[in-house]
């Protein structure tokens, strides 16, 4: 009786189907956790850039007696132009940037020592690791100028400076500042020191003097434009706000706490589009009697929340709908609130 050779069964069209569908559907279950887990993977990230910036800003406190300002312009200062060295920069020495610290000159205009090479560094600690545009700002011929980042100071509520009187904000930093622990008042713990902000910001500058009211709503602000310095465009390298790590001005290395976190100030330019902007009355050290303004809001790409470093050096998470009271008081550094820890 001849042998007969066993039948060689494949997949069906629809059993193969089948399969590729159940794959599917693992995908579709296992994508979500996947992208939970880099984001979280994110904040800690983030958190920890914050804390070596606590860490860094209370060393600089022991070697100088002070905490660093935001700017230094014209009293006791040889600056030569208006772009004077940002927080960032000063804090580099102890953020293992000593080489990069060593090649500038902190009393000299940043923006004349671009040959130094320093202000095209991409700085690590800066930048969030959620940040979609981790990418050089380029100037107008398309030539490297500046990397941006993500941390922005506290400036404070609304006033940042005014130059008549040397007078500050209310914030944890301002021009020619020389704070140590014992201007907190309200106490290193409740006192914001940095939080987040996205880098390539639209926003513009240079108006009409507002006033010192601090605006109610985002539609105030945007109807302060008239007449402004427009820093937004379609394109990425239009849109210049907290591009330049360097410059200590609040619309590059600051916050104020006008409106809560994440807050979309919106403006509808004349190019009929819509953007979320930041706005500063006055560029400090560009006049010698306008005072200085700001609405810069603290943005994120964490979902629903930024990360903030507070001024003892802790770190905590605060949400998009924290109250704008609350927030204001942590914006502040001798209101004399009472802030709960757990309120925010």
């Amino acid at each position: 009786m001849p042998h007969r050779r066993p039948s060689l069964r494949g997949f069906t069209l629809v059993e193969l189907l089948v399969v590729i569908a159940i794959i599917g559907v693992l995908v579709s279950l296992l994508l979500p956790a996947i992208q939970q887990a880099r984001e979280a993977a994110r904040r800690t990230q983030c958190i920890s850039n914050l804390r070596q910036i606590g860490n860094a800003l209370h060393n600089y406190l022991d070697a100088n007696g002070f905490f660093p300002p935001s700017a230094a312009f014209n009293t006791g200062s040889s600056i030569t132009g208006n772009s004077s060295w940002s927080i960032h920069g000063r804090l580099l020495p102890y953020l293992e940037g000593a080489s990069a610290y060593d090649r500038v000159q902190l009393d000299v205009d940043w923006g004349t020592q671009l040959a130094s090479g320093v202000p095209t560094l991409r700085i690590p600690t800066y930048l969030c690791p959620s940040e979609v545009h981790d990418q050089m700002r380029l100037d107008s011929s398309g030539q490297p100028r500046v990397y941006p980042q993500t941390y922005g100071f506290n400036f404070g509520t609304w006033m940042v400076w005014n130059p008549t009187n040397g007078q500050g904000g209310d914030g944890a930093f301002f021009v020619n500042s020389s704070l140590n622990v014992g201007s907190f008042t309200d106490g290193t713990s409740s006192t914001l020191a940095a939080t987040e902000v996205k880098a390539f910001t639209p926003y513009f500058r240079n108006s009409s003097d507002p006033g010192a009211t601090v605006p109610s709503t985002p539609a105030t602000v945007a109807g302060f434009s008239s007449g402004a310095q427009f820093k937004l465009g379609p394109n990425t390298n239009d849109n210049t706000g907290h591009t330049e790590w360097p410059d200590g001005r609040v619309h590059h290395s600051g916050i104020t706490t006008v409106f809560t976190p994440n807050t979309v100030v919106n403006y509808t330019h004349s190019d009929s589009r819509d953007y979320d902007i930041d706005y500063n009355s006055r560029q400090e050290g560009t006049s010698s009697t306008e005072p200085t303004y700001a609405a810069v809001t603290s943005r994120s790409y964490h979902p629903g929340m930024v990360n903030a470093l507070f001024m003892d050096g802790s770190c905590r998470t605060i949400s998009n709908s924290v109250d704008l009271e609350i927030w204001r008081a942590i914006g502040t550094r001798s209101g004399n609130e009472i802030v709960e820890k757990n309120g925010f």
